[in-house]
């Protein structure tokens, strides 16, 4: 299994609701952000363009199961997990945690795309390369 990814986030005021608890759907942003971090860290990224090709890795499944609450202040620790590589579709887990608190985990597909026709993407096998870094 690939190493784990860490990257941090502080909870900002505008991630909270009327009780000062981080409202749910915040939490499906601090994943694709940390999804994002760890593809930088290995010098990939979630949409390019390649010899004037577009490509993508948009999300098709996404959920997060929530244990503890996290309120303005708190820094929030990301772990990203790569659980599988599969021929089209990568899949992520996502463990968020403030110092020893587990706060939730979020699960995450994203399948590597191509733009067949303008505005119009399609599934393609991920290239020897990709998954070799996604699998480091």
């Amino acid at each position: 299994m690939p190493t784990p990814f860490q990257t941090t986030r502080r909870v900002e005021f505008g991630d909270t609701d009327m009780a000062g608890i981080v409202h749910f759907s915040n939490f499906f942003r601090y994943m694709e952000a940390a999804e994002t971090d760890f593809l930088r860290s290995r010098g990939l990224t979630v949409a390019w363009e390649k010899d004037g090709q577009r490509y993508g890795l948009p999300r098709v499944s996404v959920a997060c199961d929530y244990t503890k609450p996290a309120v303005f202040g708190d820094i929030l620790t990301l772990t990203v997990l790569v659980e599988r590589v599969g021929s089209k579709s990568i899949s992520y887990r996502f463990d968020i945690t403030r110092g020893a608190d587990a706060l939730a985990v979020g699960r995450m597909t994203a399948v590597y795309c191509r733009e067949s026709l303008p505005g119009k993407m399609e599934s393609t096998e991920i290239p020897a390369e990709v998954r070799a870094i996604l699998e480091s």
